[in-house]
């Protein structure tokens, strides 16, 4: 049972993984950019995880995780922000060369903003959930700038494929928020959160994975190419 998290982070990677050598694709090529987009970001996110866990907003159960401890966080928890990132840059490399959105950019303009502006108001509304909070309204500053400071061109594309990304989102979370399990792998505080789930995934988890993938992708982007703004695809 204390090996539950550990393979959860290590199957979730091993296909994309295993593929990124495949000569039609060598994402390997583009580790360069990719090693150190994961550094920063998951510092990042592991800083703000282990900042919510000192405050009880969520937790790990003992029986899932080996015990091996960084800090307040499990080790699992830091390879979280290894694996998955991974695995999600390896499949949006992947399928943005297939996915063709034909929007104008003014309509593409007013549904980044509109994105940006709901995420506020809901951040607005539940300003006393921490996490709702938090998770909102970072998500809302990535998007801004994104779209209105670096001009990132495939947004609404990164939206099609983070749709696709749900399929083993569900999957994964799903496990670690307790689907199929005795117990939750992670655990959350009711209080801190709107409290609507999807299966046991609370919803804010849907908006923390975009933030995650997002910020991953923007650095990633920015270093293989010298701008966030374009994919080399288009």
């Amino acid at each position: 049972m204390k090996y539950t998290y550990l393979l959860i982070d290590l199957c979730s990677v091993l296909v994309p993984f295993i593929f990124s050598f495949h000569p039609g694709v060598r994402f390997d090529r583009t580790w360069k950019s990719l090693i150190p987009a994961i550094i920063i970001t998951g510092w990042l996110f592991a800083m703000w995880d282990s900042y919510f866990t000192f405050l009880g907003v969520w937790g790990f159960n003992q029986r899932y995780i080996t015990g091996i401890m960084f800090g307040n966080l499990p080790l699992e928890e830091v390879l979280f922000f290894i694996c998955i990132p991974f695995s999600c840059i390896f499949t949006f490399y992947c399928l943005i060369k297939h996915i063709k959105v034909n929007l104008s950019l003014n309509t593409a303009g007013w549904i980044n903003l509109s994105a940006v502006s709901i995420l506020v108001l809901l951040a607005g509304f539940y300003h006393e959930q921490v996490y709702t909070f938090y998770t909102f309204i970072f998500l809302a500053i990535l998007i801004a700038i994104a779209h209105f400071i670096l001009q990132a061109e495939w947004l609404i594309r990164f939206y099609c494929i983070y749709i696709i990304l749900l399929v083993p989102f569900f999957i994964v979370n799903g496990l670690l928020t307790g689907t199929g399990l005795a117990e939750p792998v992670v655990w959350y505080d009711q209080e801190e959160m709107i409290g609507v789930r999807l299966l046991t995934i609370p919803i804010e988890d849907f908006f923390y994975g975009m933030a995650l993938v997002l910020l991953n992708l923007l650095i990633y982007n920015f270093l293989e190419q010298g701008s966030p703004a374009k994919i080399e695809s288009e």
